[in-house]
């Protein structure tokens, strides 16, 4: 570690792990009805390292930087549009008289 004062420049993430007591679902099964979890204070989630519940504003980060971490993953495994030589054909590349399609023909 270089830096020895100030916040820290990117924030670190902290590796969750669902909670035990209710499986991720942030609720309880009581006698007559759900309730909220008191060990992952309702969230779900716990941090891995010490098994604590973290607070909310953290949470919300956390979360935050997870969800950003698998949208990353779903946009690499899309298959990316593939269009032949006629999708170029097709639109408008405003390149002709008064900015209508020209296409060398």
């Amino acid at each position: 570690m270089k830096k020895s004062h100030g916040p820290a420049l990117r924030k670190q993430r902290v590796i969750l792990v669902r909670c035990q007591d209710c499986q991720g679902k942030a609720v309880v099964r009581g006698v007559f009805y759900e309730l909220p979890c008191g060990h992952c204070n309702a969230s779900g989630w716990l941090s891995a390292v010490t098994g604590e519940p973290l607070p909310l504003e953290e949470l919300v980060t956390q979360l935050g930087l997870r969800v950003r971490e698998l949208e990353q993953q779903v946009d690499r495994q899309r298959p990316s549009r593939t269009e032949g030589p006629d999708a170029q054909y097709e639109t408008n590349n405003r390149r002709g008289a008064g900015g209508t399609n020209y296409t060398g023909d």
